[in-house]
């Protein structure tokens, strides 16, 4: 059979020593070096924005930093007043008010405490906190008008002039009597007391005052069961009997009282009127 022979050129010839015959053609020349450097100038432009993006970014850090620092330099409270309180001292009310955080400055405390005081702390019925200047706070304590209490339980049970009681704890306050001789079976915060004679609170909250009037506070203030009154000062008694003339006759116990120091007795004031000298008293024996 005669073979066919194939010439060099023609789109049939087969592959050479089994390699491809068509080679590859680069496009034009300096291409490939031009796109190269299109991206590194890409890239270069991108970093540069990247680092001025950073630069903006810390210097609004920077700003932020320093604002704060001023801020908490600045308005630094150095001078409180403290006025109205009696049941707790000037450093408690002060950790009440500006304990917790940022509580030493007086611009978080003036939007802390704005347009509103503090509530739901025993004795106090709020307290208000005015911002004097950047440095200086002044923090105005109400306290709950608190008439006396009675023990119970372990526990002294301060009530109000309505006999309501308010506040349940277990150490003394200074300045409030002790209320014996009225008699009651249970006791039960934000109520009255049990009593059967309701008129005994507002008669125990006008002594006290009467008391307060004339520089005065008793320790303890017992009621007989015809509701008629003695006073006691540590070992020193004062039997008032009735209303009758109450007032004179507390003016009368203020004088006394001091030449009964270091003794114990009783003051017999129940017959003072007001005038001459019918007062007596007693030592214990």
């Amino acid at each position: 059979m005669a073979q066919k022979t194939l010439r060099k050129g023609s789109d049939r010839y087969p592959a050479e020593n089994g390699r491809n015959r068509f080679r590859v053609v680069n496009g034009r020349k300096g291409g490939s070096f031009r796109a190269r450097n299109g991206l590194e100038s890409l890239e270069r432009r991108r970093g540069g924005k990247k680092a001025a993006a950073l630069a903006v970014l810390l210097g609004i850090l920077i700003l932020l930093l320093s604002a704060f620092l001023f801020l908490r330099e600045y308005f630094h409270v150095e001078n409180i007043y403290v006025e109205g309180n009696l049941h707790y001292t000037d450093e408690e009310i002060i950790q009440m008010v500006t304990g917790g955080r940022f509580g030493d400055n007086s611009l978080v405390l003036a939007f802390r405490y704005r347009d509103k005081g503090i509530q739901d702390i025993p004795f106090i019925q709020t307290m208000d906190v005015k911002v004097l200047s950047p440095d200086t706070i002044r923090i105005v304590v109400y306290e709950k008008t608190i008439a006396g209490y009675v023990e119970y339980l372990d526990r002294c049970m301060y009530f109000d002039r309505d006999g309501i009681v308010v506040e349940a704890s277990e150490t003394r306050t200074e300045g409030i009597p002790e209320i014996t001789g009225v008699h009651f079976s249970e006791v039960v915060l934000h109520e009255p007391l049990p009593v059967e004679n309701q008129e005994i609170f507002r008669e125990i909250l006008s002594i006290t005052q009467i008391l307060s009037k004339y520089g005065l506070t008793a320790d303890k203030i017992y009621f007989d069961d015809a509701g008629e009154m003695t006073l006691y000062f540590g070992d020193v008694r004062a039997r008032m009997g009735s209303r009758d003339n109450i007032e004179e006759k507390v003016a009368r116990l203020q004088q006394l009282l001091p030449d009964a120091e270091g003794k114990k007795g009783v003051f017999r004031l129940e017959n003072y009127s007001g005038s001459g000298e019918n007062v007596t008293f007693e030592l214990d024996d």
